[in-house]
């Protein structure tokens, strides 16, 4: 399995694209106002989200999510 290596910005874009595409503006801007207004609670909230996960099961995650997107 060949992983590609995103650029933190491709990342970023593509986060914003999905939530652009699945929440209202506003919604948008209230998560990224919580995720950004102290660097500690983002670090705290990516440890709780992602907590278990490896490269692999995100990557399969990421993989049937994009899967049944295109169906």
């Amino acid at each position: 399995m060949k992983v590609k290596t995103l650029s933190e910005q491709e990342v970023f874009y593509e986060a914003m694209t999905i939530l652009l595409k699945n929440m209202s503006t506003a919604k948008m801007a209230r998560f990224l106002s919580i995720l950004y207004k102290d660097s500690r609670d983002s670090l705290t909230l990516r440890e709780q989200l992602f907590e278990g996960e490896t490269v692999e099961t995100l990557y399969n995650k990421i993989h049937d999510f994009q899967s049944k997107e295109r169906a």
